[in-house]
């Protein structure tokens, strides 16, 4: 029996790349998929159904926008009947300059805040009231490596991986009573094709590698297991906390 039969998930940004193979895995794992994503999302979903048997569909949403969302849950819960995972994987940094502070504009900053913060808070804000009325449910929010080691360069985008961590943290207080896990899954650099396009992002690459204990290039396959984990039984204890997959970067 797989490990999340019944159960029905939401990936935010899982039309493409790292969300795409969130997805893909959730419904290797029995879950029906819901797909949140600006991108369209109806290959991916088709792909996941016809593969793996489950009920997949997509909806255009932009996570920052509350009517959006909001509407997006209502339809999730009038097709699937319930919500049992998030997974907050919606974010701005494949396409995001590697720039000083100085250089780093408002309206970039703005920008990263409303996908990478607000969208979560969305999210969970729609989301938890159906899941504290089943009294069960799982939020995992992906975070990052750089809020730990606090890179350079990258401001914008490592505070807002940084606020995910503080989110998830104070979240999982606030519904842990009424059944609901929150925790952060947290990679280093992972080498997917929209990270691997910009090659702002291929001048630290080097540097990542040497950072690790394991010196090796990560994919999207070195998060599914952790993944499949957080949103299983096997961690019904287990909330508040940041699961970090990087190879052993944030311990050099």
């Amino acid at each position: 029996m797989a490990q999340l039969d019944g159960r029905v998930a939401i990936v935010t940004g899982g039309a493409i790349s790292i969300g795409k193979a969130f997805a893909r895995t959730l419904a290797a794992e029995g879950a029906s998929i819901a797909i949140a994503d600006v991108a369209d999302g109806s290959d991916a979903a088709a792909e996941i159904q016809k593969e793996f048997g489950v009920t997949a569909q997509a909806f255009k949403v932009d996570v920052s926008d509350e009517h959006q969302v909001s509407k997006f849950v209502d339809q999730v819960m009038e097709t699937f009947g319930k919500i049992d995972i998030l997974v907050n994987n919606a974010a701005l940094f494949a396409t995001l300059p590697t720039q000083p502070l100085t250089d780093h504009s408002v309206d970039l900053w703005d920008k990263v805040m409303a996908v990478n913060v607000r969208g979560p808070f969305l999210m969970a804000k729609h989301i938890t009231p159906h899941m504290q009325t089943a009294g069960y449910g799982k939020i995992i929010n992906i975070g990052s490596g750089t809020a730990n080691k606090g890179m350079p360069n990258m401001l914008a985008y490592v505070t807002s991986k940084g606020a995910i961590l503080a989110f998830t943290r104070s979240l999982s207080r606030e519904v842990g009573p009424h059944g609901i896990c929150v925790n952060t899954l947290s990679p280093g650099l992972i080498e997917s094709p929209s990270v691997m396009e910009n090659p702002q992002h291929l001048g630290f690459t080097d540097r990542v590698l040497a950072s690790r204990a394991i010196p090796r290039t990560a994919t999207p396959d070195d998060l599914l297991g952790a993944l499949v984990f957080l949103a299983s039984p096997a961690s019904d204890f287990v909330t508040g906390q940041t699961l970090a997959v990087d190879g052993g970067s944030v311990n050099t």
